[in-house]
């Protein structure tokens, strides 16, 4: 007797897999440059900082689904220096660097 459950998996991802590649490739089959109005272009250059912000923001704000309750949150002050060290340094690597610092001894020595 032949397991045969491996089909609608493999089907699935094959099919996934095709319409990411037409999905993603869709703007570089034209020969020319699909002409955009004004007002899209100066919209989609805000589209990755929206982005960003929606992945980010719930994961600082909220735990278990609603709102933090307490500033007793190693989130806060980390993203809190995190940022001005951005602002004062303009490194994103340091900027992770200084959140993690803060973050870290906050979170597990004090268990905030």
């Amino acid at each position: 007797m032949n397991d045969w459950s491996w089909i609608e998996p493999s089907i699935a991802i094959f099919g996934l897999a095709v319409i990411t590649v037409v999905s993603r490739s869709f703007f570089m089959i034209p020969e020319r440059e699909l002409p955009l109005p004004d007002w899209l272009k100066r919209g989609l250059k805000y589209a990755p900082l929206a982005a960003l912000t929606a992945v980010i923001a719930p994961e600082i704000l909220m735990t278990h689904g609603e709102l933090i309750g307490t500033f007793m949150d190693a989130r806060i002050p980390a993203v809190l220096c995190a940022t001005a060290y951005y602002f004062w340094r303009r490194g994103i690597l340091g900027t992770i660097v200084v959140g993690m610092v803060v973050y870290m001894p906050l979170h597990i020595g004090w268990n905030w």
